[in-house]
């Protein structure tokens, strides 16, 4: 016993060592912690239409090499990096910085959330508290009503005006939802303008002139543009379950891979808002028969600006769809839209839902309508020029041989391409008036229809 005695002391005294040594060794290794930078409360100032100011005050202990704002935003893939100019010594400062929004236009009821990073001379890293600060248009005394979900907003109309939008506006989500098998409960705020200038300086300098409304699934917002005239009007009763349609189809498709086709966001919340009446019934059988209509692939993105063709986009959207219900039934709708959660391909969503990919199911709806094929414009595929010596053909055939200086053949004519198919550099529909540059999800309305329309 007594003769083991010493080694286990010699054991202990090692084991100390060696403890120490990694507690010195880990103190070496692991990164500076912010300790040298004291924070102080940060605070962030809006004002509408101007600027939002950012102020952070902190006790540095050295002048620092960098000092940079890091600005979120709902939606965003991270955050937008800004460098500020560092003070120029040690001790108690204030960081400063100005959004001014003159640079780039903020929808309201956009939260933003800011944090500061300085980075030393010896490249330690302090990161700051972060602070978020609400953007919302002041330029009215707002009236507000709590629903279910819905929070709407307005400042000019009754209370029975607000109570109506409410219950219009709870039930299009719930309906919805329930529909699509989605839980949507998340408040969206629901913004009511009484004017078109104060509707379009919320919205932006890029909204377009036929634009009366938006909805923005990021922020969960709606605006909508519904004048005094207009409160009572049957047409309310349409644009706001059909803007809420489009929040919910957004958390039922979403994922970080691919969006479903415009024409199937549109044309959906258009059926289960208005349906499809007579009045796209006939746009869409009038252009069917005089060789206007519009190949889905060309609605895939954004619609047409002038007035006809845009409200024809529309009726042909819900008559797709209306189309496919008929054909597959609205199980088979609800089970196609689900899909695009997983991040499928437009022709991988339809070959599980209905058994055919979108280019058969654009040919069998425009065969339902007995259209005319449509004028394809844009670059075309070229036809194929001739085989170099010794290459073999489609058909197994040798490249034939030329004499000295005879015109290389080709090897037959390029087939005219089927309507809906692209060439190498895709193929552009004819649509009068260029296309809408939208980034939102956009509804415009020409005060005897109402149109919507979400994001591409």
């Amino acid at each position: 016993m007594t003769a083991g005695t010493p080694v286990r002391r010699h054991a202990a005294g090692l084991m100390g060592t060696w403890l120490v040594l990694v507690a010195i060794l880990a103190a070496i290794a692991a990164p500076a912690t912010s300790a040298a930078t004291t924070w102080g409360t940060p605070t962030a100032i809006a004002s509408y239409g101007e600027s939002i100011a950012f102020r952070q005050p902190a006790n540095l202990d050295a002048a620092p090499r960098r000092v940079e704002i890091l600005l979120e935003l709902p939606g965003g893939s991270g955050p937008v990096v800004t460098e500020v100019q560092p003070p120029g010594g040690a001790g108690g400062v204030t960081l400063a910085h100005e959004l001014r929004l003159s640079e780039g236009h903020l929808l309201p009821n956009t939260t933003v959330t800011a944090r500061w990073r300085v980075t030393a001379k010896d490249g330690r890293v302090d990161v700051g508290p972060p602070v978020t600060v609400r953007y919302d248009d002041t330029r009215f005394q707002w009236k507000t009503l709590t629903g279910e979900v819905v929070r709407v907003h307005w400042y000019q109309g009754s209370d029975d005006f607000g109570r109506r939008a409410l219950a219009i506006g709870d039930r299009a989500i719930r309906e919805t939802a329930e529909l699509l098998g989605v839980t949507s409960d998340q408040p969206v705020d629901f913004f009511v303008y009484a004017d078109q200038d104060s509707f379009y300086e919320a919205l932006g300098p890029g909204t377009r002139e036929n634009v009366g409304g938006q909805a923005n699934a990021e922020i969960r917002t709606l605006f909508a543009l519904i004048t005094p005239g207009e409160i009572n009007d049957p047409w309310v009763g349409v644009v706001i379950p059909h803007e809420l349609v489009h929040l919910v189809f957004d958390t039922a498709v979403e994922n970080p891979y691919h969006f479903p086709p415009r024409w199937l966001n549109e044309g959906l919340a258009v059926y289960l808002s208005q349906g499809y009446d007579a009045t796209d019934r006939g746009a869409v059988e009038a252009a069917a028969r005089n060789g206007s209509l519009i190949p889905l692939d060309g609605l895939g993105g954004q619609f047409p600006t002038t007035a006809d063709r845009f409200s024809l986009a529309y009726a042909e959207s819900v008559s797709a769809v209306d189309s496919l219900i008929r054909t597959h039934g609205r199980d088979a709708l609800v089970a196609l839209i689900r899909s695009y959660a997983k991040g499928l391909t437009d022709d991988e969503v339809f070959q599980q839902a209905i058994g055919v990919d979108v280019t058969a199911f654009d040919a069998a709806w425009r065969a339902q309508l007995k259209a005319k094929e449509p004028v394809v414009y844009g670059p075309q595929s070229p036809p194929p020029g001739p085989l170099p010596a010794g290459w073999m053909d489609a058909e197994g055939s040798a490249a034939p041989t030329l004499e000295p200086g005879a015109p290389a053949p080709t090897t037959g004519p390029a087939a005219p391409a089927p309507a809906g198919s692209s060439g190498p550099a895709g193929v552009l529909v004819a649509i009068a008036g260029g296309v809408i540059a939208v980034g939102l999800v956009l509804f415009a309305m020409n005060r005897r229809r109402t149109r919507t329309g979400p994001a591409a």
